[in-house]
């Protein structure tokens, strides 16, 4: 099996990085010369044919930005959610796997991990890769039982986060959902069925770029810079 088609999304506001979002999109933000988006759109093209990009604040900026570094496509959701897309574009006919990732999770791309655990599933509508947890980083607690998920929480902890990334097949999860404009609704649609995988941890550093504390943590951190992004 190959995965051929990715989407990054990277169309929020990013409130938690004001000022410094004011002036350009938080995936223009650079650390160490390369932007968070551009390091995405060359994470994936060394193994995925097609890179996607929702774009929304700022989105004519952006737009030149990733187009310059190698997108394929975008698709502007301003004032839409982060799952309109399945539903209301091209990808919604896609009856295969797309890889899911957001601009400001950071991590390095196990192509050969994330197609095994895909396949070792069955090939599910939609499967998350947890991380363990990440001191400053905020994220969603998942709560699983035997690769199925059963619920998330921002207040009550476990061992896994959801990291931001996810495969996906778009026209399965039609056929089993209703429109929704928010990926944390798809997943509670899916849980109802039965239908939401959880892989094994992914291998490898994590970290998200959710603040300006975050941003001023990974600067500082000579060893995690030179881990996510080229020098």
């Amino acid at each position: 099996m190959k995965i051929q088609n990715a989407i990054i999304l990277a169309a929020g506001r990013g409130i938690r990085m004001m000022p410094l979002s004011r002036d350009i999109p938080k995936p223009m933000i650079k650390i160490n010369g390369q932007s968070l988006i551009e390091r995405g759109i060359v994470n994936i093209n060394k193994k995925i044919k097609n890179v996607y990009i929702t774009v929304g604040y700022k989105s004519s900026k952006l737009s030149a930005h990733v187009i310059n570094k190698g997108a394929n496509a975008i698709f502007n959701t301003e004032g839409k959610g982060n799952s309109w897309w399945i539903y209301k574009t091209l990808l919604a006919k896609i009856n295969e796997p797309v890889l899911v990732l957001t601009c400001d999770n950071l991590f390095k791309l196990d192509y050969n991990f994330i197609v095994k655990e895909y396949e070792r599933l069955k090939n599910p509508p939609c499967l998350i890769f947890p991380v363990s947890p990440v001191k400053n980083c905020n994220g969603d607690f998942i709560f699983s039982k035997k690769d199925k998920i059963l619920s998330f929480s921002r207040k009550k902890e476990s061992d896994f986060y959801a990291s931001g990334i996810q495969v996906i097949n778009p026209y399965e999860i039609n056929n089993i959902t209703s429109f929704s404009n928010s990926f944390n609704e798809v997943w509670k649609q899916l849980i109802k069925k039965n239908k939401l995988y959880l892989s094994k941890i992914y291998p490898g550093q994590w970290y998200a770029i959710d603040s300006l504390q975050n941003l001023k943590d990974v600067k500082k951190n000579k060893k995690l810079k030179n881990y996510f992004f080229k020098k």
